[in-house]
């Protein structure tokens, strides 16, 4: 297992000028160490709708590549995007889920099939063929930083768990920071419909 301050920590030593998109768990540790906050763009109360919004993201943005940071729970809400992504085939589009099995923002709940499914699997079989699962941290730390290189879409599955507890209160606002990314890529008309449906 890794720990998932640990992997945070990874994604963010490498990343340099991605966009990074999270929800649920991921993006508490995200907002507490990124060095490019401005181009961060954390979505809240759209539970399994990451995957979908980063994928909106990368199409409108085809020179920008976009990290998405999202939850195991909230993923499984929303399986079928996996084959929309694998469909559209993006190649700016990397797409990292936290799986620790359970719903760990709402007080760690487990998560109904946990042990049971095999996110990897799931993503090859919707047709990315770039799909992989880490559950030891210096091997994902030397294939990320490879992969960051690699054309998309590629999808990663990370097994963790947690050392600390962030059961804080964590509320956001969206469109706070839909007006922040849109700012940064002013230009591009299509992207700034899609960013004024948020």
């Amino acid at each position: 297992m890794i720990y998932a301050d640990d992997a945070i920590n990874v994604i963010n030593q490498y990343r340099t000028e991605e966009i990074v998109l999270t929800t649920m768990t991921p993006g508490r540790y995200w907002k507490e160490i990124s060095k490019k906050p401005e181009i961060d763009f954390p979505v809240y109360g759209v539970m399994g709708k990451a995957s979908s919004v980063g994928l909106g993201l990368s199409l409108a943005k085809p020179s920008q590549k976009i990290l998405v940071l999202d939850g195991d729970g909230g993923l499984l809400m929303n399986l079928g995007s996996l084959v929309t992504i694998s469909n559209a085939d993006p190649k700016n589009f990397i797409h990292i889920v936290f799986d620790d099995g359970v719903y760990y923002t709402t007080g760690s709940q487990p998560i109904p099939g946990k042990d049971k499914y095999d996110f990897k699997s799931i993503a090859i079989g919707s047709g990315i063929e770039q799909s992989y699962s880490f559950d030891d941290l210096e091997i994902f730390s030397a294939e990320f930083e490879l992969l960051l290189n690699e054309d998309g879409p590629i999808f990663i599955s990370l097994k963790i768990e947690h050392k600390k507890t962030l059961m804080d209160a964590w509320v956001g606002n969206t469109k706070e920071h839909s007006r922040k990314i849109k700012k940064y890529l002013e230009g591009n008309k299509l992207l700034l419909l899609f960013i004024n449906f948020l």
